[in-house]
C-alpha cells in the first residue's frame, strides 16, 4: 500500500531535504527522487491555423475528468500566441484555475490550458510520474495541432500542488518551457534538469497550507544559487493568487 502523506508531512519534508542539498541540478528535490520519466515529448507545430475554442478539452476519462482551455478574447490570425499550461492544486480540477489567473491571461492575450490531473492530486506528488505526464503530452499534442503557439512563449506553471508539480516538470523540461510559473508551490520532486527556464515564484507571508518559510524562502535562493533567473513575490495574504499577483504573473510571462 502507499503511504499518503499528509500536507504537514510533505512541507516538513521538503523543507528538511532543500535546506540540506548539494549544489547540483541533480539534487534539487522534495520528498522523493523521481524514478520514472517526467520527460514531455509534444512540441508546438509550424504552419497551424489557430481553430481551438474555449471550452472543454473533451480528453477525459469516464470519470469526467478533462479539463479546459481559455482562449484569448482577440486572436489575430498568423499571429502564434503565447500559452500557459497551469495545474491545480490537489481536489481541485481546471476550471477553478480559470477563475484564479483567467482575466489577467485575456488581458495580455494568453492562452491557458488548464487540465484535470488524473487522481485526485498530481501523480508524482502520491507516487511517481507516470499517468498525468502521459495525459498532458495529449493534451500539448491536442492543443499544438490546432493552436499557433510561440514556442518563446510558452509556460508550464500552476497553484499549491499544481506549482509543486508544474515546477518539476517545468525544471525537468526547460528545452519545451522557457518559463515556468510557480504560485505557492511546496516542494520539487528530484529529477535531470533540461535547460534552464525563467522561473516566476508568489507566495503569500501567512499562507496556512504551505507556509512560505519552508516552501518558497528556501526553494528561491537555491534555485538562484543553481543558475536559475528567478523572480520572485511575496505577498501579504494567505494560500492564494490574488489578482495584482496573476497579473504581475502573466505581464513577466509575455514580456509586456
Amino acid at each position: 500500500m502507499t503511504y499518503q502523506w499528509t500536507r504537514r508531512e510533505l512541507v516538513r519534508a521538503a523543507g528538511l531535504s532543500l535546506a540540506t542539498m548539494a549544489l547540483s541540478p541533480l539534487r534539487l528535490h522534495g520528498w522523493q527522487n523521481a524514478r520514472r520519466s517526467p520527460r514531455i515529448t509534444a512540441r508546438p507545430r509550424g504552419n497551424v491555423t489557430t481553430t481551438l475554442v474555449s471550452g472543454p478539452l473533451g480528453l477525459g476519462d469516464r470519470d469526467g475528468r478533462d479539463g479546459v482551455v481559455q482562449m484569448p478574447a482577440s486572436v489575430v490570425a498568423g499571429r502564434p500566441l503565447p500559452m500557459l499550461l497551469f495545474l491545480h492544486g490537489a481536489t481541485q480540477n481546471g476550471a477553478g484555475m480559470l477563475r484564479r489567473l483567467g482575466p489577467a491571461a485575456d488581458a495580455h492575450g494568453i492562452v491557458i490550458v488548464a487540465p484535470d490531473s488524473r487522481a485526485v492530486t498530481w501523480d508524482a506528488i502520491r507516487d511517481d510520474f507516470g499517468v498525468d505526464v502521459e495525459y498532458l503530452n495529449r493534451v500539448l499534442d491536442h492543443v499544438f495541432a490546432r493552436v499557433a503557439v510561440d514556442p518563446t512563449r510558452l509556460a508550464i506553471g500552476g497553484f499549491s500542488d499544481g506549482a509543486s508539480y508544474g515546477l518539476s516538470l517545468g525544471l525537468a523540461n526547460g528545452d519545451l518551457f522557457p518559463r515556468v510559473m510557480a504560485c505557492s508551490p511546496g516542494f520539487i520532486v528530484q529529477a535531470p534538469a533540461q535547460g534552464k527556464p525563467k522561473l516566476f515564484f508568489s507566495h503569500g507571508t501567512a499562507d496556512q497550507i504551505l507556509p512560505i518559510d519552508q516552501c518558497s524562502r528556501v526553494m528561491v535562493p537555491r534555485l538562484r544559487t543553481l543558475g536559475y533567473d528567478v523572480t520572485f513575490r511575496e505577498f501579504a495574504g494567505r494560500h492564494e493568487v490574488p489578482p495584482d499577483i496573476a497579473d504581475e504573473a502573466c505581464r513577466w510571462m509575455t514580456g509586456s
